[in-house]
């Protein structure tokens, strides 16, 4: 999930020392938990997902993880739909897939910033579109045991979503991203799993305000213990900016961070009519020069 959030006020003011353009990550937080080393079989149509999240938060928080005092609240309700075609085709031994992902985002946010006593700044937006439309042109599962599955995959968002650079959110980010990603699980045959993924996000220079936002790093995971068709446990994010921000008359990186953790549930019986289904509720900590909230997820997919 993205949010976007105002960095500079008129009359010089700071809205809050935010990192990434607008404070707003390249790709959704918290997508991947519990089998997060799996990609869907091989079918003869492919594999549709739906996911459903929503953000919420009313905090900002700069470089030494302090509120910045801003009267702020941002609710992103995100709506996707994901098509997944895997192969039986063999690429570095691993069976070949691709797929695209259509996100679409609810966005209601506010923000009033005021000093001594004064009101510089305010604005609000409520807004539903379309937002970057990502291409998986390269999708790859390796599967060395039966206890351990690997894939590793190549993501492109296209600067195809609704954005409007005079406006305080937009779902579009208006510049593209490139994302190579890994991601493994393992369970033991006590049925414990251990599920974690890592990418990076590498972006292109937005035209129309002429910044290019840092390079960005995510892991994330899920730890827990499979009881029948269900996997109980925890699973969070770390999320961190690694090099610097660069913008006309931008000085220093103000690089972003943050953590989050929470309950993750899930359920998967190969021989249900049910189909596979995960959840979970994620409250954030410790950030640095971004926005601090819950992020709640619930995630299906249908292969036929």
């Amino acid at each position: 999930m993205l949010t976007r959030i105002l960095l500079t006020l008129t009359f010089g003011y700071s809205a809050a020392s935010l990192a990434t353009e607008n404070g707003s990550p390249t790709t959704a937080m918290g997508l991947l938990d519990f089998g997060a080393g799996y990609l869907p079989p091989t079918t003869d149509n492919g594999t549709l997902g739906f996911r459903t999240a929503y953000y919420s938060t009313d905090a900002q928080k700069d470089n030494d993880g302090n509120d910045t005092g801003n009267d702020f609240s941002l609710d992103v309700l995100s709506l996707s739909l994901a098509y997944i075609y895997m192969t039986d085709q063999k690429v570095l031994g691993a069976r070949y897939g691709f797929g695209a992902v259509a996100p679409f985002f609810k966005m209601d946010a506010d923000l009033q910033v005021e000093r001594g006593g004064m009101t510089l700044f305010s604005d609000e937006a409520d807004v539903f579109e379309l937002a970057d439309i990502q291409i998986l042109p390269m999708l790859l599962q390796w599967t060395p045991s039966p206890n351990l599955s690997i894939f590793a995959q190549l993501q492109i968002q296209t600067p195809t979503g609704d954005y409007d650079s005079e406006r305080l959110v937009s779902p579009g980010l208006n510049r593209w991203a490139f994302t190579p990603q890994a991601a493994f699980t393992y369970v033991s045959e006590q049925g414990y799993e251990v599920s974690s993924s890592f990418q990076l996000d590498f972006n292109t220079r937005n035209k129309d305000t002429d910044y290019r936002s840092g390079t960005e790093y995510r892991h994330e995971f899920a730890v827990g213990k499979r009881v029948g068709p269900w996997t109980v446990g925890v699973g969070g994010y770390h999320y961190q900016q690694i090099t610097d921000d660069d913008a006309p008359g931008l000085e220093g990186g103000n690089r972003a961070s943050v953590f989050a953790a929470g309950p993750a549930i899930g359920f998967f019986d190969p021989g249900s009519s049910i189909p596979p289904i995960k959840l979970h509720a994620y409250k954030e900590f410790g950030a640095q020069n971004r926005t601090e909230g819950y992020n709640i997820a619930l995630t299906t997919s249908f292969s036929f």
